[in-house]
């Protein structure tokens, strides 16, 4: 890719209008593709987005001798696990690039060849992810870890085996990985405070197609009996509910109207009330969700991220480019990630009014409190936003940056756009489909 084709030119003013379709969970699909290693036979997953996040899990397969190739329908992988081998460090570490999607690689590996690699991992810039707490886990199964310059060295001397875990957090990547570790392993898995989202959800329904016993309590509670061998499933994962809120939002800030297909109430339900409380209108069928402006003022509202059921930390984002036309005070609390409203500051260079703060600006439970973060904010508005020269900071952030231009008077240029190819299949076709005025300098689109 050139640096120009990294650099998006945005002539904002427009309201989208159209249809888009959203495809799989980016955090599910890519994990389920990792779960496919556990099996003995071939799997099939359907409803696959062309994602770069999904072209890394796939590169990182093959690498480990899984076949994976297109099935019948579009959006289909065959992925076949059946000669599973080890594979070139250097290999690894050029396919992974900055994803975080190998570290769940480890406990399928070491069911399968007793050993893994990982190497230095990124991902989105908006806070700490530690990766230490996924190496306890590992070690609590049985795993021995070496750290070498280059990476991580994993051994499983014998069957890993089953244990008791309390995440201090619920979250999502650790339990991801004592899922993938846990169903294999000799005995009963207990792990208490798991996350719940609708994605991990989907996640333990694709190894229980392959055979594994696994079961939910109501208190944030997941036991899992290992088994001695998993089979190959058949799935169509999730529609994807952050992509969906994300053009939702789109919606609202550019006074559109947007009907996306593939939307599902159920797991977008706390996101529906909150647009609902803003000003924003959106009508249901069995194939979509339609959004848009209704006319009128915004409401300002207060808001509090939280882990499922709560209002998702990728749904904020975005939303806050609407808030920003929104009328009166806006109160964001940040209680996921800490550094997660660093991408304000470009908004506000926009024409927008936001302030950060330290505290709390709100009851919810919080981590961040005490220690200094700028994780709450107040949006004052309405603002008229003007064009101006963005830097995508990372995935949701990126898409917010793209609401702002497209709702901004005037041309922005919006610079790192191929972060945003990680979670949102072909967003500049979609962008066209909906009237965005947008061109790659020297390249026409549309």
């Amino acid at each position: 890719m050139t640096v120009n084709d990294d650099v998006l030119l945005v002539h904002g003013g427009t309201p989208l209008e159209g249809e888009i379709r959203v495809r799989g969970a980016k955090n599910l699909v890519p994990k389920a593709m990792v779960a496919a290693l556990l099996g003995s036979e071939p799997s099939r997953l359907r409803n696959v987005p062309d994602i770069r996040d999904v072209r890394v899990v796939r590169g990182l397969l093959q690498l480990h001798g899984v076949t994976v190739r297109p099935g019948e329908e579009p959006g289909e992988l065959v992925l076949d696990p059946t000669r599973v081998e080890s594979a070139n460090v250097a290999d690894i570490d050029a396919h992974a690039g900055s994803s975080r999607i190998p570290i769940l690689f480890c406990g399928p590996l070491l069911h399968r060849l007793g050993h893994a690699f990982i190497p230095g991992l990124g991902g989105c810039d908006i806070g700490g992810r530690p990766i230490d707490f996924h190496f306890d886990v590992l070690r609590q199964f049985g795993a021995t870890i070496e750290k070498r310059a280059d990476g991580q060295y994993l051994e499983a001397p014998q069957r890993l085996r089953g244990t008791k875990i309390r995440l201090p957090y619920p979250s999502v990547g650790a339990t991801e990985q004592v899922l993938l570790t846990a169903v294999l392993a000799e005995g009963v898995t207990e792990l208490s405070n798991a996350a719940v989202e609708p994605e991990i959800e989907d996640l333990i329904c694709v190894l229980q197609k392959m055979g594994a016993i696994i079961a939910m309590d109501t208190d944030r509670t997941i036991r899992i009996t290992g088994v001695e061998k998993l089979g190959g499933y058949t799935h169509r994962a999730l529609p994807d509910r952050l992509e969906a809120a994300s053009w939702a939002s789109a919606a609202l800030a550019t006074n559109g109207n947007i009907y996306v297909r593939g939307a599902q109430q159920r797991s977008m339900m706390t996101f529906l009330n909150t647009y609902r409380k803003v000003g924003g209108a959106f009508e249901i069928d069995d194939e979509g969700i339609r959004f848009w402006h209704p006319g009128g003022q915004l409401k300002s509202i207060a808001l509090e991220t939280d882990v499922h059921p709560g209002f998702q930390t990728d749904w904020q984002q975005p939303l806050v480019v609407a808030l920003t036309q929104a009328t009166g005070l806006s109160i964001i609390h940040e209680t996921v990630y800490e550094s997660r409203l660093g991408f304000t500051s470009a908004l506000n260079q926009m024409g927008a009014h936001i302030q950060l703060y330290r505290e709390c600006l709100g009851g919810s439970a919080c981590r961040f409190g005490a220690r200094n973060f700028l994780h709450s904010a107040v949006v004052s508005g309405p603002t008229k936003l003007q064009g101006a020269d963005l830097v995508i900071p990372d995935l949701r952030g990126g898409f917010s940056y793209l609401i702002a231009a497209l709702a901004a008077e005037g041309t922005s240029r919006v610079h790192g756009i191929e972060l945003i190819n990680r979670g949102y299949e072909n967003f500049m076709e979609k962008l066209v489909e909906l009237g965005a005025k947008v061109e790659l300098p020297g390249k026409a689109l549309g």
